[in-house]
C-alpha cells in the first residue's frame, strides 16, 4: 500500500476560464456572475473544468482549495473596489482564499497574513447546480482520459483531492473478475491507492489540523473480507453512496478500515460503493477535516457520479487489459521462442510490433532444420494488425513449417502457401520468402511471394540486392512461382526482413532497401575486410536506422551468417542395395574417421551404419546414399527410394530383428528421419568427445 500526496499550491495565479458552453441546461443551471477585471478578478472555478486538456500533474496541481475546497465550494470573486479588498493590478495575481468571502455562520478561521481580514475556515459551499456540474464535468473526463487501472484510480484521487475531499482511499476486489468472469472465493477487497492534501500547508503556507484518520492512512488495513450480511455487505449492495452518520455506514467503516482505525464522523466521510457493469468491483472513502465544511447531501450525487464512472473505466481497463494479455501471448507463442542451431549457419533474429498499443500483427520468421543439414530460412507478412491477421499468420507458419518437412522446394513450398490461403478466405493476402540453404554445397534456393528481396552481405563488406523473381502475393491464386540458385559464399551474411523495415510514410519501399544496403555495407567496414561484423550487433545497427515517424508496420527480421562445411569434413557414398552393402559402408565409415583422427567412435559408429544400412538395403530398390559431415559433433545420413519413416519399437525376446533403432537410439546423441520427396533420410549424431 502506498501513500500519495496531492500538490496543494494556493499561490498560482487563477487561470482564465474559457467562455460558458452553449448548453441551455447548463444555462438554466448557471446563475450570472459580476465580471471582474484582472487577473484577480478571473472567475475563480474548479481547475479541472478550467484545465481540461492539460496533463494529470499540471491539472491537480491548479486544483487548489483556494480554487475549490475540500468542500467542494467555489467563492464568488469580488468585484473590484470592494472596500476592505486591496486592489491587485492587471498584472498580478490574488490568492484564491482572498477572493473568499466568509462563510455565514461558520467558526472563525483566524486572519489573513496579508491581509488581515478574517480568514474563512474553507471554501464557500458549492450552492449551485452549475458549480457540480462543471466540477464533475472536469472529474469525468480526467477520470476517462486513463487506459489501464492505475491511470484510473489516480486520475479519481487527483480529481477529488483536494478539490473535493481532503483525503481518499479507493479499495478494489482482489482478485478483480473480468468482464462475465464469475468470482470464485470470498469477497476480498484490497486498498489500491490512497491521496490526501499534506498536513502542514494550507494555500497561505499556514499550518493546517490533521485531519482525524489522516494518521491512520499509513495503516489502513489493506485487505479486508467483506462477510456476508455484514453492515459493508449491505453498503456495498446498496450501491448508493452513505455519509459516515447513517446506520449502515456507522458499522461499514471500521470494517473496511480496520479495526481500531478510525473516521471523521458525521457528515466529513462519504463510503461509495464502486460497481461496474455487473457486480461491484470495489469502494472509495472520501474524507473532510473536521474544520471544513461538512458534505451537503448533494455531494452524495457528485460522489454517486464518480464512482460510476471511476468503476466503469475500471471494467473497461481490466477488460483492454486482458485482450492485451491474449494478444501479446498469442504472438509470442506464433513466433518461435528460440532458433534452432543449425549446422553450418548461425542466426540471429528481431521483431519490433508497430506500437505498444498494437502488439499483434501478421509478421513472422522462421528458420526451419532439414535433411542433409540444410536449413530453411522463412519471413512472411500477412496483411492487418489484427488478432485475425495474427490466426492467419499462425496457419500459415504452421503450413510452412509442415511443408518444409515434406522437403519440397521452394516454389512448391509457396504453392501450397497459397492453395491455403485461399482456403482460408478470398481475401488472406500475405508475402513470403522462402530459402533453402545447403552447407555442404553453399548455395542457397530462394522462392518469392511479392515480399521485399533480400539482401546479402559480402566478407569484404559489399552489400547487393539479390535478384530474386517477386511473384505474386500468396492468396492471389492461379499464379506460378519461381526459384533461383544463387551462391552462399563462406562468411556472408543474408539479411531477410519484412516491409516494416524499409517502407514508411516518409519513404518508398526502394528508397528504403537501398538505405538499408547502405547501413549494412558501412557497417561492415567498422570490422575490416576479414572480419565480419558481429550477427547481433549487426541486427541492432539495421534497427538503429530507423528515425522517429519511419515506423508504421511490424517489424521481423532474420540474419543468416553462412559459415558452410568444407569438403574436406564431408564423405559421401552411392551404395548399391546388395548383400555386401552393409561391410563395404562399415569399412568406408572407419576410413573416414581414421582420416579425420576420430578413431575412438569406430565401434560405435560401425555398429550403427551397420543397423540403419541393412535396414535401407532390405527395402530399397536404387541406390542408396551414405554420408558423414564433420562439425561441432559427427553426424550421419543414410537415405533410400522408400517413403515408409522407421519407427521405434520394443522388439520381444522371440523376435529375430526389431532391435537396430534401439541401439541407434540408445547409442547416438541424437536421431531422426526425414521423408522426401524421392524417398527418406535416417540420420544420427554423435559427439566428437
Amino acid at each position: 500500500m502506498t501513500e500519495h500526496l496531492s500538490p496543494y499550491e494556493g499561490r498560482k495565479a487563477p487561470v482564465a476560464r474559457p467562455p460558458a458552453p452553449a448548453d441551455p441546461r447548463g444555462a438554466l443551471l448557471r446563475t450570472p456572475e459580476p465580471e471582474v477585471r484582472g487577473s484577480a478578478g478571473v472567475n475563480a472555478m474548479p481547475a479541472q473544468a478550467r484545465t481540461g486538456e492539460q496533463d494529470a500533474g499540471s491539472e491537480h496541481a491548479q486544483s487548489t482549495a483556494g480554487a475549490f475546497g475540500p468542500g467542494g465550494h467555489r467563492p464568488r470573486p469580488a468585484p473590484e473596489g470592494v472596500p476592505g479588498q486591496p486592489h491587485t493590478g492587471a498584472g498580478e495575481s490574488r490568492p484564491a482564499t482572498e477572493l473568499a468571502p466568509a462563510a455565514p455562520g461558520g467558526p472563525p478561521g483566524g486572519t489573513e497574513r496579508r491581509t488581515g481580514l478574517p480568514r474563512p475556515p474553507g471554501p464557500a459551499a458549492m450552492r449551485r447546480d452549475g458549480d457540480r456540474l462543471r466540477f464533475v464535468g472536469a472529474a469525468t473526463r480526467r477520470i476517462a482520459r486513463g487506459i489501464d487501472l492505475d491511470e484510473i484510480v489516480m486520475g479519481l484521487c487527483r480529481a477529488t483531492v483536494p478539490t473535493f475531499s481532503d483525503a481518499i482511499l479507493v479499495y478494489l476486489r482482489d482478485p478483480l473478475p473480468v468482464g462475465d468472469e464469475r468470482p470464485v472465493g470470498p469477497l476480498l477487497l484490497r486498498l489500491r491507492r490512497t491521496d490526501r492534501i499534506p498536513e502542514d500547508h494550507d494555500t497561505d503556507g499556514g499550518t493546517l489540523p490533521a485531519l482525524q484518520v489522516q494518521s491512520d492512512l499509513a495503516t489502513a488495513a489493506e485487505l479486508c473480507e467483506v462477510v456476508s450480511e455484514s453492515a459493508l455487505d449491505h453498503v456495498l449492495r446498496g450501491v448508493r453512496p452513505v455519509f459516515a452518520d447513517s446506520p449502515t455506514a456507522l458499522g461499514a467503516l471500521p470494517q473496511l478500515l480496520g479495526e481500531g482505525r478510525s473516521a471523521p464522523s458525521g457528515q466529513r466521510a462519504i463510503l461509495a460503493p464502486l460497481r461496474g457493469r455487473r457486480r461491484v468491483i470495489g469502494a472509495a472513502v472520501f474524507l473532510r477535516r473536521p474544520d471544513r465544511h461538512a458534505f451537503e447531501a448533494d455531494d452524495l450525487l457528485v460522489a454517486a457520479q464518480l464512482a460510476t464512472h471511476s468503476a466503469l473505466g475500471i471494467d473497461k481497463a481490466v477488460l483492454y487489459g486482458r485482450e492485451a494479455y491474449i494478444a501479446d501471448e498469442l504472438q509470442r507463442t506464433m513466433l518461435p521462442e528460440t532458433l534452432p542451431r543449425a549446422t553450418g549457419v548461425r542466426l540471429a533474429s528481431r521483431y519490433l510490433p508497430a506500437a505498444e498499443t498494437a502488439r499483434v500483427g501478421g509478421d513472422w520468421y522462421d528458420a526451419i532444420p532439414l535433411p542433409g543439414s540444410r536449413v530453411a530460412l522463412v519471413v512472411g507478412d500477412v496483411m492487418g494488425h489484427s488478432m485475425t491477421s495474427a490466426a492467419i499468420m499462425g496457419q500459415l507458419r504452421t503450413t510452412a513449417q509442415t511443408l518444409a518437412g515434406l522437403d519440397l522446394p521452394p516454389q512448391e513450398v509457396l504453392h501450397h502457401l497459397d492453395e491455403q490461403a485461399q482456403r482460408l478466405g478470398s481475401d488472406r493476402m500475405a508475402t513470403c520468402l522462402y530459402a533453402v540453404y545447403d552447407p555442404v554445397s553453399h548455395r542457397i534456393t530462394i522462392a518469392n511471394a511479392g515480399h521485399p528481396p533480400p539482401v546479402l552481405l559480402h566478407l569484404g563488406g559489399r552489400a547487393e540486392v539479390l535478384r530474386v523473381p517477386p511473384g505474386a502475393p500468396i492468396g492471389v491464386g492461379g499464379v506460378d512461382f519461381e526459384a533461383v540458385e544463387l551462391d552462399a559464399p563462406a562468411g556472408a551474411t543474408l539479411l531477410l526482413y519484412t516491409d516494416g523495415l524499409v517502407e514508411s510514410r516518409l519513404r518508398d519501399v526502394w528508397t528504403g532497401i537501398e538505405q538499408l544496403r547502405e547501413r549494412l555495407a558501412a557497417t561492415a567496414q567498422l570490422t575490416g575486410p576479414d572480419h565480419p561484423p558481429p550477427l547481433e550487433a549487426l541486427c541492432d545497427e539495421v534497427l538503429d536506422m530507423l528515425g522517429p515517424g519511419d515506423r508504421d508496420d511490424d517489424i521481423a527480421l532474420l540474419a543468416a551468417r553462412f559459415d558452410g562445411i568444407a569438403p574436406s569434413d564431408v564423405a559421401y557414398w552411392f551404395l548399391e542395395p546388395e548383400d555386401a552393402t552393409p561391410s563395404r559402408a562399415r569399412r568406408l565409415a572407419r576410413s573416414a574417421l581414421e582420416r579425420w583422427g576420430l578413431t575412438d567412435l569406430n565401434d560405435a559408429v560401425e555398429l550403427l551404419v551397420s543397423e540403419v544400412v541393412t535396414n535401407a538395403v532390405r527395402y530399397a530398390t536404387r541406390p542408396i546414399t551414405l554420408r558423414l559431415l564433420r562439425t561441432d559433433v559427427l553426424r550421419c545420413e543414410v537415405g533410400d527410394d522408400v517413403p515408409q519413416l522407421p519407427r521405434l519399437r520394443q522388439a520381444r525376446a522371440t523376435d529375430e530383428g526389431g532391435r537396430g533403432l534401439y541401439l541407434v537410439n540408445k547409442l547416438a546423441r541424437r536421431w531422426g528421419a526425414t521423408r522426401l520427396s524421392t524417398g527418406k533420410v535416417v540420420w544420427f549424431e554423435l559427439n566428437q568427445t
